[in-house]
């Protein structure tokens, strides 16, 4: 049965079974549906249809007030109408999708277009789907059902990288002297990549890299990883594990595919002297020599139990020489005390 029907309980009387429907949720909660359309027949008619499948659904009738619902609580799903005043669906869509807050929520455009060029636009918009005019309830139930299920398995994922990013931080806990590293280490690699006009996906790696980069010391007993400094080479050996423990731990994690990368490397020097692969600068992966840089600025500027902590000139003078010695990539140290310097004069 297609609609928008009048009068709508026509709808309802020629469907009896989309009434009495159990309850449809994500684990143990509803699913949120945010329909977005500015006729109100279609709204009334969408929200009766979703909610007699059991999802809670909030009808609005333009982009402006979906946004506010959108910053209130977000949905699981939305179905938003092409056509409206003030902002389109293209463009709601667009920006939701670009926003990193949100650009997994499926979107699905209704439109009364069907032209090619239409649907390419709503491609382009990052649309996951498309409901054309008029709408088959049937049709409507079956995508919303099928998105919702992706979407439930993209949600498990990221509760087990939400797991996974805790755990970098409980290693960090084990040692007073690192308090705030982790978080620190973070904003200053995404400072940097900004900086250096990376893209989107590059910036988030970098992030959660701040928190992953260690996880692998999960496995270093704390005897080991307390001491800090005059290790043993038995020691040594089993701390210089971490890096391929740590890739080892998010390896299943397709979301951290490109955080791999800069857990694995984040110990390697440029003149090929690091660990656990000796690779030369070139070889480095880049996200991985950005967050070297700023765990080295990070690590002169605390604290620890072997060496007092550095002031900014004397670390990145330190930093400079150990890039000319072959530790470190020059050309990130140097943009990276360029960054610092500028946000030091715009403070």
């Amino acid at each position: 049965m297609a609609f928008p029907l009048k009068p709508r309980t026509t709808v309802f009387s020629h469907s009896p079974s989309f009434a009495g429907m159990s309850e449809v949720s994500l684990g143990r909660r509803t699913a949120r549906v945010l329909v977005v359309d500015d006729n109100r027949e279609v709204r009334a008619v969408m929200q009766e249809l979703l909610s007699a499948r059991g999802y809670h659904v909030v009808a609005v009738p333009n982009v402006a007030e979906a946004e506010a619902e959108i910053f209130r609580q977000a949905p699981d799903i939305v179905l938003s109408d092409v056509v409206m005043p003030g902002k389109s669906g293209y463009e709601f869509c667009h920006e939701l999708k670009k926003d990193p807050a949100t650009r997994l929520i499926p979107f699905v455009l209704i439109t009364g277009l069907s032209d090619r060029e239409s649907r390419l636009r709503g491609i382009e918009a990052g649309a996951d789907d498309f409901l054309n005019k008029p709408i088959f309830a049937e049709e409507m139930f079956a995508r919303v059902k099928s998105l919702l299920t992706l979407k439930e398995f993209t949600d498990e994922l990221e509760t087990a990288e939400s797991v996974i990013c805790t755990l970098g931080l409980s290693v960090e806990s084990r040692d007073p002297y690192t308090e705030g590293h982790c978080e620190r280490l973070a904003l200053h690699a995404v400072a940097l990549g900004r900086h250096l006009g990376l893209d989107e996906e590059s910036i988030v790696a970098l992030r959660r890299g701040g928190y992953l980069h260690d996880l692998g010391k999960i496995a270093v007993p704390d005897e080991i990883l307390k001491k800090g400094a005059d290790l043993t080479p038995a020691e040594w050996e089993i701390m210089k594990r971490h890096p391929v423990t740590g890739e080892n731990i998010c390896k299943p994690l397709k979301s951290l595919r490109r955080v791999l990368p800069i857990i694995r490397n984040h110990h390697e020097h440029s003149d090929g002297s690091g660990y656990p692969d000796g690779l030369g600068n070139a070889e480095i992966p880049l996200l991985a020599r950005i967050l070297q840089v700023a765990d080295v600025y990070d690590a002169l500027r605390t604290a620890r139990p072997y060496k007092d902590a550095l002031n900014h000139e004397p670390a990145a003078t330190t930093m400079q020489r150990e890039a000319q010695a072959g530790l470190w990539d020059q050309d990130l140290v140097a943009e990276f005390l360029a960054l610092l310097k500028h946000e030091r004069q715009v403070a």
